[in-house]
């Protein structure tokens, strides 16, 4: 069987990573109460904001939602257990939102530019027209979530035990694009070091 060179492998590697890393760091905000001991315990479930659809799309980021959230201590009721029937039981409500947008150029696709040095006729002044054949900027996608962390059966106007945002930009052609990858990306990134410093806004790569 015929091996690759070494540096063909590494320059595919390379490629695919760049196709698989998103634009930018994910951009995290989280807000908390200041009894923190609720947190990360008991059961949860994860539920459309107000106004939010319950979509296919939607259900995707619910589902990396709730992997985080197992993670940092909660647990799912049981298939047709009632989230309320623990008394220590919160719901998370999810809002998704999913943006695309076509970047416009900052600049002239043509560019004019003179050259040499100064003087008449003969004197070595050079004019150059360049032209950007790059084409127009790639599609953007840009995904945004949002969290609340409240008690189950808690009237609406109460302040909520843990909120948080996350969000990034990535070209429309990465996979990162995709609901599948999307989603775990910027669940893992809302959850990372919980509950977080309220009021921070970070960076997560």
């Amino acid at each position: 069987m015929r091996t690759l060179p070494a540096f063909v492998t590494l320059a595919a590697a390379l490629a695919l990573s760049a196709c698989v890393a998103p634009v930018g760091p994910v951009e995290v905000t989280r807000f908390h109460a200041p009894d923190m001991s609720r947190l990360g315990q008991g059961t949860i479930r994860v539920e459309p904001a107000p106004g939010q659809a319950d979509s296919l799309e939607f259900r995707t980021y619910a589902a990396a939602v709730a992997r985080e959230l197992t993670r940092i201590g909660y647990t799912e009721p049981l298939p047709g257990q009632s989230g309320s029937s623990t008394a220590s039981a919160q719901v998370a409500l999810l809002t998704l939102e999913r943006n695309t947008y076509q970047p416009q150029r900052s600049n002239s696709p043509v560019s004019v530019g003179v050259g040499g040095g100064t003087g008449g006729y003969g004197s070595g002044v050079g004019l150059g027209i360049g032209f950007d054949l790059s084409g127009k900027p790639k599609e953007q996608v840009e995904t945004r979530v949002f969290v609340s962390i409240r008690e189950r059966g808690a009237a609406p106007t109460a302040t909520a035990l843990w909120e948080g945002r996350a969000g990034f930009v990535v070209r429309g052609d990465s996979p990162l694009a995709q609901a599948p990858l999307g989603s775990a990306k910027v669940a893992e990134a809302l959850f990372k070091g919980f509950p977080g410093q309220s009021g921070e806004t970070i960076q997560v790569k």
